[in-house]
């Protein structure tokens, strides 16, 4: 079976190379490239090499070499066209048939390649033409030299009517074709055909390959919009491109990194810099497409925006859109110039030094939303942090990976904490929290707070251990989005840690469970003792959260923050700083479980109900 081969670029395109052999072979970043043992033969000094920027595998010892589809052949075995059919399922591709219109589409695209690729050298002409005078100023007076204008193929759109299509119609480009390539327009009231771009300087995009597929434009008057794309084509579709990504993604591997700048001139400004790893969407926010395609150039892609309202607004769009897609190890950072400055000014003013300096400073995403969330809010009362706790949930449970979901949730309620009894001036106002976590108290009345690394009394553990299998066993439907994180938690008490593991087994192998039926197997296989402690009124007496009549929403919440608890070294310190506050440092001593648990219960509850009092008032 023949696959187009547009067809087959869009795959390869898609899939990315590193990735997929990642799965089965452990690689190592070499500079442009990626490392690892080969899978086809056995060696213990690797030599086998994966070229993302390329589209290929290497093997020096065996002489294995293909591309993605070639992969998939080898080691699944599996014909061409079986390949090619499951790497389209996962790329989210419908595998066209080959039949004779779709031989005649793919011929169409090649002309229509020819048609962009022939606009593009008349915009070039034309800048250097009496009629490109005013671009060609243009272009001198932002301190582009001969060699910047040709190497991104700049050019200018004569104010002319008609000049393009004089220029490139023909019979073997005829009008409809021009049409079809974003050159023309036809008027929906059925006017004359007009040409897209007058009288402004063009910026040529192309694909991967380096294939000019469109053009972005800008007015040198006061015309509006100040920039124009290409409508969207066979060939473009804006969502799914970069401005400058053929150079980028070849500097990319060498650099260990991706820019996104705003626009065309922060791009060919940092170029010229020597930052060749730039790039820019098209005028619009980031897409989920792109952010997918920056990932496959960098794990950690430099969102550079201007310091004014409408780069942080760009910032937090970026954030927003990124989150439900993060995975480990791959996020954004921000990096935000100063009020006034784009990438070319700073350059120009301070050097690439600063630009490099600004850079390095990229702030993590975790820190752009706390901003977004805190800036210009007060919390410093225990409403209000929960407000800020029910914002902060809202954005982590919108990612999409569940290890990184509960990363987040760990490092917000983190910086909660040290909101909560941080020094006066930061966040939580000067006060701190005071014995039960909830309550405020100045500063002053209590002293530093001690912060260093103890573990919390083995009884105190054991009974956070056990309330939090109670929650799972009273609460199954959990599992559905706790169970990888529960199996990465270490249990004190190797009664109730046998009692975790029957558990997760037994979801692994039937995920659809209810209490009587999990009971029943946990007695079946032996942890009717550890059963009995868990579900016990020592435990239950003042974990209501734990019971089975519990709000589901309240046992959930109770069951992130016990995990958190007990993986945290500061809510260790957190939990042994209100033992001595309560003057009380006995390991099994009751009353200061009995105050651990009702704080526990009074934080989220007030969570709730700062969430439902949002909720009420139509608040985001």
């Amino acid at each position: 079976m023949a696959f187009p081969p547009s067809f087959l670029d869009e795959l390869r395109a898609r899939v990315g190379l590193a990735d997929l052999i990642g799965r089965r072979v452990k690689l190592t970043r070499k500079g442009r490239e990626f490392g690892g043992l080969c899978p086809f033969h056995s060696e213990k000094t690797p030599s086998f090499t994966v070229s993302e920027e390329k589209g290929f595998y290497h093997c020096f010892g065996c002489g294995a070499h293909g591309d993605a589809v070639g992969y998939v052949m080898r080691t699944e075995n599996l014909s061409f066209p079986e390949a090619v059919e499951r790497l389209a399922v996962e790329a989210g591709l419908e595998v066209p048939v080959a039949t004779p219109e779709e031989r005649r589409r793919e011929k169409q695209r090649a002309t229509l390649l020819e048609a962009t690729e022939a606009a593009c050298a008349f915009y070039e002409r034309s800048l250097r033409d009496a009629a490109g005078r005013e671009g060609l100023a243009y272009l001198r007076g932002r301190g582009l030299d001969d060699d910047t204008i040709a190497r991104f193929r700049l050019g200018y759109a004569p104010e002319a009517r008609g000049a393009l299509k004089a220029a490139l119609q023909s019979e073997a480009m005829p009008e409809a074709l021009l049409i079809e390539a974003g050159l023309l327009g036809r008027p929906e009231d059925g006017g004359a055909i007009f040409e897209r771009f007058r009288g402004r300087v063009t910026f040529p995009i192309a694909d991967r390959r380096g294939r000019v597929i469109a053009f972005g434009a800008r007015a040198l008057g006061d015309a509006q919009p100040k920039y124009l794309n290409s409508p969207d084509t066979p060939l473009f579709q804006k969502g799914g491109v970069l401005y400058g990504m053929a150079a980028a993604w070849r500097a990319a591997g060498a650099a260990g990194r991706v820019i996104v700048a705003e626009g065309y001139m922060d791009v060919i400004a940092l170029a010229r810099a020597g930052i060749a790893e730039a790039v820019a969407p098209l005028g619009t926010a980031l897409t989920e497409s792109q952010i997918e395609l920056l990932w496959r150039m960098a794990d950690e892609p430099v969102l550079c925006f201007d310091g004014d309202a409408a780069g942080m607004r760009a910032a937090g769009r970026a954030a927003e859109r990124a989150l439900p897609h993060l995975k480990p190890g791959k996020s954004l950072r921000f990096a935000t110039l100063p009020a006034g400055d784009d990438p070319d000014s700073l350059i120009k003013a301070r050097g690439r030094a600063a630009m490099e300096a600004l850079l390095a400073e990229a702030a993590p995403l975790d820190r752009i939303l706390w901003q977004m969330e805190t800036e210009g809010r007060p919390i410093d009362t225990p409403e209000r942090l929960a407000g800020l706790e029910s914002r902060l949930e809202s954005r982590a449970f919108s990612i999409g990976d569940k290890k990184v979901q509960y990363q987040y949730l760990a490092e917000f309620r983190r910086r909660l904490r040290e909101a909560a009894r941080g020094p006066a001036g930061a966040p939580g106002g000067g006060q701190k929290w005071r014995g039960r976590p909830g309550r405020f108290a100045d500063r002053r009345e209590t002293g530093p707070v001690q912060t260093g690394p103890r573990l919390p009394p083995e009884g105190l553990r054991r009974r956070r251990e056990q309330a939090l299998m109670a929650v799972v066993v009273n609460h199954p439907t959990l599992l559905d989005d706790l169970a990888e994180t529960l199996g990465t938690v270490s249990f004190f008490d190797p009664g109730v840690d046998k009692l975790k593991q029957e558990i997760l087994l037994h979801y692994a192998a039937s995920p659809d469970l209810e209490i009587e039926g999990l009971v029943r197997h946990l007695r079946q296989t032996g942890c009717s003792e550890a059963l009995a402690a868990v579900l016990g009124p020592e435990v239950t007496v003042h974990a209501a959260f734990a019971r089975p009549e519990a709000d589901p929403r309240l046992a959930r919440q109770a069951c992130i923050q016990i995990i958190d608890s007990l993986r945290e070294p500061e809510v260790r310190a957190q939990l042994a700083e209100a033992e001595q506050a309560c003057g009380r440092a006995g390991a099994d001593d009751w009353a200061a479980l009995k105050d651990d648990w009702e704080s526990l219960e009074e934080t989220i509850l007030a969570a709730q109900r700062e969430n439902g009092r949002h909720a009420a008032s139509g608040d985001e």
